[in-house]
């Protein structure tokens, strides 16, 4: 670990937890790819055609409760 990097890790530890929160994300997201234009424009496509399924009652819903009860199953 760099000196700096010390340092910098050093007295972000003294901030208050929400600073420290507030840093963290700060720090991740930096790390993330900016999505390209096509890649929202897919995105909001695709939001937009799993609104009018749900609008239509074409889509299949299934409680939050049994998804993540299935999560559980399939993960033990």
């Amino acid at each position: 670990m760099s000196s700096l990097l010390t340092e910098l890790s050093k007295r972000a530890r003294q901030l208050p937890p929400e600073e420290r929160a507030q840093l963290a994300e700060g720090l991740l997201e930096s790390l993330q790819e900016t999505p390209t234009p096509e890649v929202d424009a897919a995105w909001d496509a695709e939001i937009l055609r799993r609104i009018g399924e749900y609008e239509r009652g074409d889509a299949a819903l299934v409680p939050a409760a049994d998804v993540f009860a299935q999560a559980r199953r399939l993960t033990q």
